[in-house]
Formats: C-alpha cells, sequence, structure tokens
C-alpha cells in the first residue's frame, strides 16, 4: 500500500533531481562559453591562414631576384611572424578541445550513473506500482484517513506520485538522448582534435624552413652589413623628411579649413562645423569597422617603433601602415569624406589627404589621382592607383590615419580582413 514514506522518499528525489539541474545547467553555461571560445579562436586561425594565403599571392609571386636582400628578409619576417600566431591560436583551439573532451568524458560517466539511478528507480516504482494497483487498496488508503484534511492531502499524493511516475519515464528518454548527443559530440570533438594537431605539425614544418631561409638570407649579408646599415640609415632619414612633410602638410589643411569659418585662434584642431561634426562622430562610430584602402592586401610595415632586421642599433617610429597589394590596385576611400590635399612628396609619389570632420586619412605611394582638391566623396570610391615599384617588385600603399593633427594607429580601425 502506498503510504507517507514514501511520499517522504519521493520529495527527497524530487530535491536530488533538482539540485542535479542545477548542476547540468551550470555545467551547459559553462560548455556554451567554451564553444563561443572556439568560434573565436576559429576565426582567428582562418583570418591568419588567409594573411598566408595573401603573403604567398603578393609578397612571393615575383621572382627573388627583383627583390634586395633586405626585403626578402622582411617579407620572410611577416610570413614567421603570422605562422607563429596561425601555430599559437591552433594550440589553444586544440588545448581548449582537450577541455573540452575531458569535460564530455566525465559528463558521459555521470550521465551513465544518473540513467542507471533513474532506470533502478523507475523499476522499483513500477514494482510498488504493480503492488497496490488496485483501486481498492486506494480506496482503503483514502478512507483510513483520520479526517477530511488527511484524505484530501493522500489524494493530491496519489495524483502526484502518478505524475512523477511519468516525469521518470520522460527523465530516462531525455537523459538517454542527452547520452547519444554528448557521444556523437565527443567523436567529433576528437576528430577535429585530431585534425588541428595535424596541421599544426604541417605549419612547423614551414615555419622551420622559412627560419632556415631567413637565416641563409642573413649569413649572405654578412659580409656587406655596412653597405646595408648606410641603406637603412638613409631610408630612416627619407622617412623622418617625409613624416615632417606630411605633418607640415596636415597643419596647413587645419590651417586653410579654419580660416573658412573664419576662426583662426584654433590651433592643431579643426573648427567644427554641426556637419562636420556628424561625420566626425560617424567615422569614430566605425572604428575596427572601416573598409580597406585596397581590394587585396597584407599589412606588411606595421604602425609604432620598429627595430631594424639586420641592424638592432637601429630603430624607427613608423606613423603609416604599409600595406602590400596587387600592382597597380586602386585606391579607395576608406569613409565618406572631402578631399582636403593633394600633394606630390619630395623624392616620392602623389598622396591625397581625405578629411572626415575632425580627421583625416592619408593614402600615399600613388601613381594616379583620380579625384581634386574639394571633391566630395563616398566610402569605398576609387581615388588612385598603387604606384608599382619595378626595381623591388612591390606594391606598398603607404596610410595614416590622423585625429586633427595627432596621427593614430591606423590598423585598429580598419575592419577584419
Amino acid at each position: 500500500m502506498i503510504n507517507e514514506k514514501s511520499h517522504r522518499n519521493m520529495t527527497i528525489k524530487k530535491l536530488t533531481y533538482i539540485v542535479f539541474m542545477l548542476g547540468f545547467l551550470f555545467s551547459t553555461a559553462i560548455g556554451f562559453a567554451q564553444s563561443n571560445k572556439q568560434k573565436e579562436l576559429e576565426a582567428q586561425r582562418q583570418q591568419k591562414l588567409k594573411e598566408i594565403k595573401l603573403i604567398n599571392a603578393l609578397l612571393y609571386s615575383k621572382k627573388k631576384e627583383q627583390k634586395s636582400a633586405i626585403t626578402l628578409i622582411e617579407d620572410i619576417n611577416y610570413k614567421v611572424s603570422v605562422r607563429k600566431n596561425l601555430i599559437r591560436i591552433t594550440n589553444e583551439q586544440a588545448n581548449l578541445l582537450t577541455r573540452e573532451i575531458n569535460s564530455n568524458q566525465n559528463e558521459i560517466a555521470s550521465l551513465k550513473t544518473q540513467l542507471k539511478e533513474l532506470k533502478d528507480d523507475y523499476a522499483a516504482m513500477v514494482v510498488k506500482s504493480y503492488k497496490s494497483k488496485s483501486e481498492q487498496s486506494k480506496v482503503m488508503f483514502l478512507l483510513s484517513s483520520s479526517n477530511f484534511q488527511q484524505a484530501y492531502k493522500r489524494l493530491q499524493y496519489i495524483k502526484q506520485y502518478s505524475n512523477y511516475q511519468k516525469e521518470q519515464g520522460v527523465a530516462i528518454k531525455a537523459k538517454t538522448k542527452e547520452l547519444e548527443v554528448l557521444n556523437v559530440q565527443l567523436n567529433k570533438q576528437k576528430e577535429d582534435k585530431q585534425k588541428l594537431i595535424e596541421e599544426n605539425r604541417v605549419a612547423k614544418r614551414e615555419l622551420e624552413g622559412e627560419l632556415k631561409q631567413r637565416e641563409e638570407l642573413m649569413t649572405s649579408i654578412k659580409s656587406e652589413m655596412g653597405k646595408f646599415t648606410a641603406q637603412i640609415k638613409k631610408k630612416k632619414q627619407e622617412a623622418a623628411q617625409l613624416d615632417k612633410e606630411i605633418d607640415r602638410l596636415i597643419k596647413e589643411t587645419i590651417a586653410a579649413a579654419n580660416k573658412k569659418t573664419g576662426k583662426t585662434s584654433a590651433k592643431g584642431k579643426f573648427v567644427e562645423t554641426p556637419e562636420a561634426k556628424k561625420l566626425s562622430a560617424n567615422f569614430e562610430s566605425n572604428r575596427g569597422r572601416l573598409g580597406w584602402p585596397v581590394s587585396r592586401g597584407v599589412i606588411k610595415g606595421k604602425f609604432g617603433k620598429r627595430r631594424s632586421l639586420t641592424d638592432n642599433s637601429i630603430t624607427q617610429n613608423y606613423k603609416s601602415i604599409y600595406i602590400a597589394t596587387d600592382a597597380n590596385s586602386d585606391v579607395k576611400a576608406v569613409f565618406n569624406g572631402v578631399v582636403a590635399q593633394i600633394h606630390v612628396m619630395k623624392r616620392g609619389n602623389p598622396a591625397i589627404f581625405v578629411r572626415h570632420g575632425s580627421y583625416l586619412t592619408v593614402y600615399m605611394n600613388l601613381s594616379e589621382v583620380k579625384v581634386k582638391k574639394g571633391d566630395k566623396i563616398k566610402t569605398g570610391q576609387v581615388i588612385g592607383k598603387v604606384f608599382a615599384n619595378k626595381l623591388s617588385g612591390e606594391s606598398l600603399l603607404g596610410f595614416r590615419i590622423y585625429k586633427n593633427d595627432q596621427v593614430l594607429n591606423p590598423e585598429p580601425w580598419l575592419a577584419k580582413y
């Protein structure tokens, strides 16, 4: 006969089930976090693979003989840097998969235990229900109540017990399905991990080859190090002169724009009209989403201070990024604006300055200019072509961003490729 002791046991089991469900939800939340991290790492890995593909296409499509040893070393060093990042990201993915596999294996073991307990409990309930299944025993259970309130509670309990039996049956099916899904997921994770390990083996072999090639090149120029150091110092002086020239042009651009507003007291900053303020805000809101100034390219030269690859005593502070692209590639405006300045650099090629409110973008090393000063331009509009250097076999676009007269690192402003 069904009794109140059974009711207490059932209540304890329900509480145990609730505690388990809370634990399950917590572990599910952790699983989602790991899954999101895995997606993020995979996106980074795909980006690095794409970058290596572009490096091979843009920097290694010409014969080595066309490039100087210094340029070749720069190219290899850049490729090595990207390759190392690819290996690091792939390692992180494999390690995260290892943790996920271990977690799933523990979860499967736990689910098997819970499934066994559910089945044992369900079997016991079936036996108990069979022994007390007659309507007479239920009626006697109700009639033996000391008062109406107790009888009502017992009636409610009979309904709850019946529902609980159904819930147990449903729970067994759910656990079985969950176990099947986890086993499939586990097998997929093991396959993914093995694939990543194999890809990393290939990447490490390629990295070893690139490091060896770089070492051979470094050895080949040691006898002429003095000559290369002199060339590097000369390039540094030319870059410093270019920076000085651009800074002067930026200040002239700001002064000329402010003169039109009738406010010339502000120095180094644009006096903004309401329209210019709106454009500045729109430009700022697109940080990290600006389109690239070329259809296809890789950032070969980074912004900021860098040491010379051949002479560690020489450092240079780069205010531009240099994007390697296809020969004669179209140059496109990264945002709506007005052409503020077109200037042919001393011992250099044309540059275009485009104003976006209080921001300026500068496009350097052009072979053609397709706009004129004062033109209003749209995002993605072709404004010129990149100069193709026949001696080095390179097409490098110099690109800068200024806020008023302060130069910024352009890379975080551009959308991820």
